[in-house]
């Protein structure tokens, strides 16, 4: 775990958590933070890649992923699940990079993203639709040439930020999360991560669940001749991140389900107000939210559906060559 001393003040937190952060992981820092320290050794393509940090508001500051093009075509903006974190992306990204720059970052709780106190930040899908539309902001990016992808929590936010402010891109790929209470299409542990009696409980099993959440996670559900492995580097990420700041992982998800309902009954009863082309890729072997949702949805808002045969909760992990075709597409 990584400890920022509560002494340092906050104009120099972001400095100090990238310096931190890059030191752990072995990333290079982008920007005025110094010198890539692998740079000779880095393939030509992965020097494009530039892991650092930009400042949202008081209580929180982004890592972030931004993977440069001299000439983009547009821009890809990714948007990450439970347990992830950014790199999730990263070799999807460089291979989109030829055409387009590329942008990930962490949710707030989510890999070395602020982690404040819920006084403070509440963890909740509309919060997070404000701090996506903040990033897409503080980050420059032209949204008239954007498109977004967008899966499990990272989903449901994207769709209140475009019901709210219907140019903020110019069209949206989501899939395999719940934008509708629909307890009968979820997990039963996710049915038990919203409001009630059961709710501390199942945070505290998903804590101690860690180790088996983040070597699990991505393959529970699936044949064994489907199951596949992450990236070294991700893995070693996503657990180093799991207890940074004051809260954790497992925290910062339970937290936004807490206030899941509520924002799933707001989305629902505004559908009409999503005028952004939104497209729902969804794995047919999805075992925490079935592919039901995902065709409800689609049929609701009047979107384009790709149902996965073979594929579980993570299409973009088990099979990234669809992700990047479906992104390619979005283009046309």
């Amino acid at each position: 775990m990584i400890n920022i001393s509560e002494r340092i003040d906050r104009c120099h937190r972001g400095v100090a958590m990238a310096v931190a952060a890059a030191t752990a992981l072995g990333a290079p820092i982008s920007g005025s933070l110094g010198a890539p320290a692998r740079a000779q050794t880095l393939s030509e393509q992965e020097q494009k890649v530039d892991v650092g940090f930009i400042e949202i508001d008081e209580d929180i500051t982004l890592r972030r992923m931004v993977v440069h093009n001299a000439n983009p075509k547009g821009t890809v903006l990714f948007l990450h699940g439970f347990p992830e974190t950014l790199y999730a992306w990263k070799s999807i990204s460089l291979t989109l990079a030829d055409d387009y720059e590329v942008h990930a970052f962490d949710w707030p709780g989510f890999g070395f993203s602020s982690r404040p106190k819920v006084d403070r930040f509440s963890y909740a899908p509309k919060d997070y639709a404000r701090v996506l539309n903040d990033y897409i902001r503080k980050a420059g990016i032209n949204t008239s040439k954007l498109t977004i992808y967008a899966t499990d929590v990272g989903a449901l936010p994207a769709l209140l930020l475009a019901q709210e402010k219907p140019g903020i891109a110019t069209s949206i790929i989501v899939g395999d999360f719940a934008p509708f209470d629909r307890s009968h299409y979820m997990y039963a542990s996710l049915q038990s991560l919203k409001t009630g009696p059961s709710m501390d409980k199942a945070r505290d099993q998903l804590n101690k669940n860690r180790d088996d959440i983040l070597e699990n996670a991505f393959r529970r559900g699936l044949p064994k001749e489907a199951q596949f492995d992450v990236p070294r580097e991700f893995k070693d990420d996503m657990s180093r991140a799991w207890g940074h700041g004051a809260i954790t992982t497992a925290d910062a998800f339970s937290y936004y389900y807490a206030h899941f309902t509520r924002d799933q009954n707001h989305f629902e009863s505004r559908l009409e107000q999503l005028a952004i082309p939104v497209k729902v890729v969804w794995g047919e072997n999805d075992l925490y939210i079935k592919k039901e949702m995902g065709i409800e949805l689609a049929d609701r808002i009047g979107a384009g559906l790709t149902l996965l045969p073979g594929i579980g909760h993570y299409p973009h992990l088990q099979n990234p060559k669809q992700t990047i075709d479906e992104v390619r597409a979005a283009f046309r």
